[in-house]
């Protein structure tokens, strides 16, 4: 994660809204909300209660199962509509293509006069429409696109350390609220291979008491995990894998031992790695899988190493320095023939895992060595400096490396903002969903957040990078708070299991986004978020279901599914 200057606590939040909290008491299922004023609404988990997701009923031919979360505080609120079947006459429907600029992709904006008939939606009665128009959501089932590997969130140490500042009760229902089928069902998790900026101290796996920085030992005899793994990770990650089996684990390292690096330090800014230790790097990412195979956990996937390039402007953050094209070398000669040639041979060698302003520079000195397009199976992408005008990367390494995978693995909010934890802000969930929603509509196959779990300030960090979480820890009031990002997440983590496929959806609406699902089951899942402060009337038009007309409420975003 890049450096975070500002050193602003985000525990005041605590102080100044005290009187401004309102408390709902519901039933054992539903949202207790706490809210800090301004519609930033939090679901309160205590020892009594703690909220649970719907049960996913088996999708129907006949209905439409729809579930809407919204500032105004409905979480997962579940409701119903019916496909008209073979309405809207084709010959009504004019269709006009919008053509960005930046982008090599085009999309439908299809508009019609409304027809009457019953509409189905969550209702605002009193809010204005514009009655002689609607525009249309176009789902097409049969243009199919990406399958999708999973959604998932990081097993920091800061995340370990919060969730067993916990009673074992509230321990329980924080991981089952990621994992369990009654939480937003995570299949993805991020293993840091050491540790990072989210750990108390900066630490690997070759430090002892007694060596000091010059101390080599390229044999790597030492080696050995740390406390924190035995505290922080293994025993979450197998909590997590017992209430999810098919949860796939990918791991990224962030700092060598600081005898491996020309800077000795662990920071990484120019903290180069020495030419000598290329090999024993490569080595000690086998040995990180030897350790936990050992303590039976296994990886589906491994990175290059976190933010590698990204690092040269981080003054604290601890990491490596790579150029694209040593990293090349590195794979190419070291790190790739090192893993293929182990027992590891089948683990996702996943290339960049830094933010997208870098990728197709980068993507294109690691690709142009033969041996690795053999190599690496896929690209890791940050979210952080995303934006429209750089979203065309991903449909050019699409276009030029299409048996390759894209997966989103680091995304948080409270980047030296005012307040690093901002509890229960609509806004940050509204920027988590439409970050998902704009990648995976260009080819990205998952996205992964951050620490599932920090204090009320955003740490523990070593380095005073303080940040915001999807669930925030109050130790001393022996609760958590799940915030707007959380069921952002779970939008898209309940309803949309691996191996499902992205299918067309039109992308012109500038009020509402949208992208579309094919399930295994023949199940599919459409994902809306309608980001205005206006109720957003849409016909929801799938090619071979038909028509539902629908109201999509003020700041919300919706999952519907159907078959």
């Amino acid at each position: 994660m890049f450096r975070m200057t500002q050193l602003l606590a985000a525990m005041r939040l605590v102080f100044i809204f005290p009187l401004l909290l309102q408390y709902s008491y519901t039933t054992a299922s539903e949202c207790l909300k706490r809210n800090y004023g301004e519609g930033n609404i939090v679901c309160v988990c205590n020892e009594q209660h703690c909220d649970t997701t719907p049960t996913i009923k088996e999708p129907s031919s006949s209905l439409v199962t729809i579930y809407t979360s919204n500032k105004n505080g409905k979480r997962f609120a579940e409701s119903y509509g019916t496909f008209r079947a073979g309405s809207g006459p084709k010959e009504t429907i004019g269709e006009e293509v919008c053509k960005r600029n930046y982008e090599k992709e085009f999309g439908a904006c299809i508009r019609h006069r409304k027809s009457g008939g019953k509409e189905y939606s969550e209702l605002n009665k009193s809010a204005k429409i514009n009655k002689n128009e609607i525009k249309r959501i176009v789902i097409d089932q049969n243009r199919i696109y990406q399958r999708i590997i999973g959604w998932g969130g990081a097993f920091t140490d800061s995340t370990g350390i919060n969730i067993k500042s916990l009673s074992e009760n509230l321990q329980e229902k924080l991981i089952r609220s990621y994992f369990s089928t009654d939480g937003i069902e995570y299949s993805l998790g991020r293993v840091p291979l050491g540790g990072t900026d989210f750990s108390t101290h900066g630490y690997t796996y070759m430090d002892t008491e007694f060596d000091g920085n010059y101390c080599e030992d390229p044999l790597l005899t030492k080696f050995k995990l740390a406390k924190e793994d035995y505290a922080y990770k293994i025993p979450i990650i197998k909590e997590a894998k017992a209430l999810n089996n098919d949860l796939l684990l990918l791991t990224s390292a962030w700092m060598p031992p600081k005898w491996m690096k020309e800077t000795l330090q662990y920071q990484g800014m120019f903290g180069f790695l020495k030419k000598s230790m290329y090999q024993p790097w490569a080595n000690y990412f086998v040995k990180f899988l030897d350790n936990y195979l050992n303590n039976n956990i296994t990886f589906w996937g491994i990175t290059t190493g976190n933010e590698v390039y990204f690092n040269a402007a981080q003054r604290l953050l601890p990491g490596i320095l790579w150029t694209p094209g040593e990293m090349s070398i590195w794979i190419k000669n070291y790190l790739g023939p090192t893993l293929r040639n182990s027992q590891y041979s089948d683990i996702n060698i996943l290339a960049i895992d830094d933010v997208r302003p870098f990728l197709t520079h980068a993507v294109h000195e690691i690709m142009a060595e033969p041996e690795n397009r053999e190599f690496i199976d896929g690209f890791a992408i940050h979210w952080y400096f995303d934006n429209e005008t750089n979203a065309y990367m991903l449909n050019e390494i699409n276009e030029e490396y299409p048996e390759k995978f894209m997966l989103y693995t680091e995304a948080c909010l409270g980047v030296e903002e005012e307040f690093n934890v901002l509890l229960g802000s609509w806004e940050r969930g509204e920027a988590y969903a439409n970050n998902i929603i704009q990648v995976v509509n260009r080819w990205v196959t998952g996205w992964i957040d951050w620490n599932m779990a920090l204090d009320l300030r955003g740490g523990p960090t070593y380095i005073d990078n303080f940040v915001d979480s999807p669930i925030i820890v109050n130790a001393t009031g022996q609760e958590f708070y799940k915030q707007p990002m959380y069921y952002a997440l779970g939008h898209f983590s309940k309803f949309v299991p691996r191996y499902s496929a992205r299918i067309y959806s039109n992308q012109c609406d500038e009020n509402v986004k949208v992208v579309a699902f094919k399930r295994l089951d023949n199940a599919v899942v459409v994902v809306v978020m309608n980001p205005t402060n206006s109720t957003q009337q849409r016909s929801f038009y799938d090619t071979i279901k038909g028509e539902l007309v629908l109201n999509l409420s003020p700041r919300s975003i919706t999952t519907f599914l159907y078959k």
